[in-house]
């Protein structure tokens, strides 16, 4: 519930977990902790949960991603190039640029996923 200036304060449980399509993945979660709905008219703030064996499939998109692992381990693709990513360490995914997610351990991968509410470039895919 908002605030009396619109402010938003709450706990990420209570926010509604959405499975990632089979299209875009598996055994993965979304959780849209403040977005547009909530008046943010800038950025939305989205928590991933991807438990042990599963992956966000390749994908790219306009928007720039801003990513901090709060906990596990990820395997990440960001273009041609694979990082190993481990709790407490941050990314900046370009807009435009395929990257695919996988959980490179045995426990859940969570993460805080940073985008813009629009698209932040007009140019093609980009080949890195």
């Amino acid at each position: 519930m908002p605030g009396q200036c619109g402010e938003k304060v709450g706990y990420f449980n209570e926010v509604k977990s959405e499975r990632i399509s089979p299209e875009m993945g598996r055994k993965a979660t979304i959780r849209w902790l403040i977005s547009e709905k909530d008046g943010a008219s800038t950025f939305s703030m989205r928590l991933f949960e991807i438990d042990a064996g599963g992956k966000i499939l390749a994908h790219s998109h306009p928007w720039e991603h801003e990513i901090f692992i709060l906990s596990g381990t990820v395997k990440i693709r960001i273009g041609s190039k694979w990082y190993v990513v481990r709790e407490g360490m941050f990314l900046y995914i370009p807009p435009n640029v395929e990257h695919e997610y996988i959980n490179a351990g045995t426990e859940q991968l969570r993460f805080l996923c940073i985008i813009p509410n629009k698209p932040t470039t007009t140019k093609r895919i980009v080949r890195c």
